[in-house]
């Protein structure tokens, strides 16, 4: 189904993060996107596909406040943002604990109130006896886990996630991808997720979109009709197959 703007102003009032006509033209001339309309309700994950270069990133660093578009207007309802991005970015001389304590500590939290909020989201997250563990002591996925605690610590309203396991190799990704999944129905955030796997957008989603090549729009959009919890078995099944195949299909058309 074409994406158009047909949101009432009731919806947008009830959005966490809403994009209204959003453009970007960046200072080379370079135009990422081109009239994007989205609205994120706590309790929804979407999921962003396209081709390479058509502005997904640059989508996320405007919702996250990082850039400013040049048209349009962004409303974000919320300043509890949890933002993943394509590597950990761990500071390597920091245990996972201090990692995991950094954000909280930036924003001026009493050391005992981070330190239980840390550990709390290494717990969710799976990494307990790791605490004391350097970066380079922990696999990829580990360390992709420790990113997803950093910002659990804060508790976020509006999760964005930029292509957070590409890097992986297929078992770690789709054992994350779980991993998320069990959080979003736990914490009910509104999730915006960013990736060029088909497969793992109907998966993790209750709504997929999909963009245009650069100047990157929004072309198609497909809802997940599949419950949450999500049965990891999903994967394997006819009606998976084939709404992976329509997004496909579509994303083949954008490009």
């Amino acid at each position: 189904m074409t994406t158009t703007d047909t949101t009432s102003v009731h919806t947008r009032a009830a959005s966490l993060l809403s994009f209204d006509d959003v453009e970007m033209t960046f200072p080379d001339g370079t135009v990422a996107l081109h009239s994007v309309n989205l609205d994120l309700k706590r309790g929804e994950f979407v999921t962003v596909v396209g081709p390479s270069g058509c502005g997904k990133s640059t989508l996320l660093r405007i919702a996250s406040g990082l850039e400013t578009p040049s048209h349009g207007e962004v409303a974000l309802a919320t300043d509890r943002i949890g933002y993943v991005f394509q590597d950990a970015t761990l500071l390597p001389w920091r245990t996972t604990r201090r990692n995991v304590e950094l954000l909280a500590e930036l924003h001026g939290e009493a050391k005992d109130r981070r330190a239980a909020a840390a550990q709390e989201t290494i717990d969710l997250v799976g990494l307990t006896g790791f605490e004391d563990h350097l970066p380079r002591q922990l696999s990829g996925g580990m360390r992709m886990r420790a990113s997803l605690a950093r910002s659990l610590t804060l508790d976020p309203e509006v999760f964005l996630f930029d292509e957070p396991f590409g890097a992986l190799d297929e078992i770690t990704r789709e054992r994350l991808n779980d991993e998320v999944l069990r959080l979003f129905t736990e914490k009910k955030f509104a999730g915006l997720f960013i990736t060029h796997s088909v497969s793992e957008a109907v998966y993790l989603s209750t709504r997929v979109i999909v963009m245009s090549g650069r100047p990157g729009k929004f072309v198609a959009e497909f809802d997940v009709p599949f419950d949450m919890p999500r049965d990891p078995e999903i994967r394997f099944t006819p009606e998976f197959a084939e709404l992976v195949g329509e997004v496909s299909h579509a994303l083949r058309e954008a490009h």
